[in-house]
């Protein structure tokens, strides 16, 4: 019966969900409890991992101030659970006398940080390069953004300021980023957790998969997006796009790394998994017509039209072994999740709904929203990045996979945007792109070894930015934030220890010394399974009756 019920309250919300490009398709439900998956040991009892990897975004930018939110007239109004723990935030006199308005160096956007209104979702795109964002921590004083980062666009509004450099001080609350801030008071989050390495989506991408951004075995016209590692090699410090893929740049920087990605040891242990992201499937017609490697939509927040599919946004593209140059189809839904078949674990993300509707939900899934919805600022925003995100977990909460899912929300670097927290300098570099704490420099703990060295390799300064990090999960903690020190490779140490009996990557990867995540978990809550959100993909807030 309780199966019956589950169908059922999934084909209701599916059907109520209003239609966007990309939109889950219409499921076709096995009422059986487990759809014929595989039982395969774990170390937790989470069965399910789903990594949903945003783009751009600082603590500070989405939760500085949580849990207080504005709530001015016309917004979502927002108000924090009596008990809600605080988070290492925007307090007084960081709002009001901050060490970057009281540096002169900073010109004209020498400012205190500003709220962003639900009207000013859209903004523009701030410098997030590997020296730049070193140069903003100004040696640990975190006061030099709006010089070395800041870039500003004309907003509603918005002072001189605001409009200029300063912009890169901008946040915004729970009047905006809504759905965010509700799951963080049902679930769990982190106000201690990092960039991987300082720089661009690329490296933050790689990251998340293999700890590691040295080991370029290949390149093509990718001088400014590589740096000399000291022994011989290269390491990746910005968005070179992967060498073979169909719909990277023929004519700009391109690259190909070696060593081992998390993929990899999966398929040893033939255990499911896929990177899923929305333009992946150059067959799709776009409702504007768009398809191919040119498949479109037009944001009605930016107004900005952005390609679905960005190469150098697909960190599996990078590896030989776990590519799929060409976009090959899955032969079936049956085999999406499956080692040897014709995709080799690379997908749309429409593949995912239809994986999962059909169950055959893989152990692992990583989602990339197609460029509108992703949060990327400059083509993209908060309401439709919550539009995207909400869309997923309303789907994935209808399912019986449910009761032993875990969804991390995660993402591939800062931005540029301003946060007040330096952050703990795990790994030092000496390139000339280093600048952290001197023209040069960047101190650390220590020095990690390379991919194809077993000695020190340059070009990793880290830990970089710090990121927003949430679980949303029956098994999540409640309305608890987490203080543990983690990083992007955190979320592969979590897979190495969950299916993998702690195997790690090796040749230098950052999952050697990554902070886990189990503290964002309580597994041992007996009405687990029974947890549950539904948010409303426009506003963010609680839908009634769920």
């Amino acid at each position: 019966m309780r199966s019956r019920l589950a169908v059922c309250l999934a084909a209701c919300l599916l059907t109520s969900l209003s239609a966007v490009a990309l939109s889950a398709p219409d499921p076709v439900v096995d009422a059986s409890p487990w759809h014929g998956h595989k039982r395969v040991p774990t170390a937790t009892p989470i069965k399910h991992l789903v990594v949903i990897f945003q783009e751009n975004v600082s603590f500070d930018h989405y939760f500085g101030t949580y849990p207080y939110a504005a709530n001015a007239p016309g917004e979502p109004p927002f108000y924090a659970k009596a008990d809600t723990p605080k988070v290492n935030g925007l307090n007084k006199q960081l709002l009001s006398s901050n060490p970057t308005a009281n540096n002169a160096a900073n010109g004209t956007g020498a400012i205190n940080p500003f709220r962003l209104s639900r009207a000013q979702a859209a903004t523009a795109d701030q410098d997030h390069d590997y020296m730049p964002e070193q140069q903003a921590f100004d040696n640990g004083a975190m006061d030099l953004f709006p010089k070395y980062t800041g870039s500003g666009e004309a907003l509603p509004g918005g002072t001189g300021a605001e409009d200029g450099n300063g912009q890169v001080m901008g946040y915004y609350d729970g009047n905006t980023v809504t759905a965010l801030w509700h799951y963080a008071q049902h679930f769990a989050m982190s106000d201690n957790s990092y960039n991987t390495t300082f720089g661009p989506s690329t490296p933050g991408a790689l990251n998340l998969i293999s700890g590691q951004t040295n080991g370029i075995s290949e390149q093509l016209a990718a001088g400014g997006d590589v740096v000399a590692d000291g022994q011989g090699g290269y390491t990746l410090i910005s968005d070179a796009d992967p060498i073979d893929d169909v719909c990277s740049n023929s004519s700009g920087a391109r690259v190909r790394m070696s060593g081992k990605n998390i993929g990899e040891l999966l398929n040893a242990k033939r255990i499911t998994w896929g990177f899923f992201e929305g333009g992946f499937d150059l067959t799709t017609v776009n409702p504007n017509g768009s398809t191919g490697c040119k498949r479109s939509n037009t944001s009605t927040v930016t107004k900005a039209k952005k390609v679905d599919y960005i190469p150098h946004h697909q960190p599996f593209q990078y590896y030989a072994p776990t590519a799929n140059p060409t976009h090959a189809r899955p032969t079936s839904v049956a085999m999406i999740g499956h080692s040897g078949d014709a995709a080799n674990h690379q997908y749309d993300l429409n593949d995912f709904y239809a994986a999962v509707a059909a169950g055959n939900m893989p152990a692992v899934s990583f989602l990339k929203a197609p460029g509108y919805q992703d949060g990327h600022a400059g083509y993209s925003d908060p309401l439709d990045e919550q539009q995207f995100i909400v869309r997923v977990l309303n789907f994935l909460q209808q399912r019986p996979e449910w009761r032993d899912t875990a969804v991390v929300i995660a993402y591939d670097d800062s931005d540029g945007w301003y946060d007040h927290q330096a952050a703990p300098q795990v790994n030092a570099s000496a390139s000339s792109q280093d600048a952290l704490n001197a023209t040069g420099v960047c101190n650390g703990r220590s020095t990690l070894p390379g991919v194809n060295s077993t000695r020190p390799v340059q070009g990793r300064c880290g830990y970089g930015p710090r990121l927003p990090l949430l679980v949303i999960s029956p098994w999540a903690r409640r309305n608890h934030v987490d203080h543990t020190v983690t990083d992007q490779s955190s979320i592969t140490r979590f897979i190495e220890d969950n299916w993998l009996r702690g195997e790690r990557l090796g040749g230098g990867s950052f999952d050697a010394v990554a902070g886990k995540l189990n503290n964002m978990f309580d597994f041992d809550d007996p009405f687990g399974e029974n947890r549950r959100l539904f948010l409303d993909e426009g506003t963010g807030e609680p839908m009634t009756g769920k």
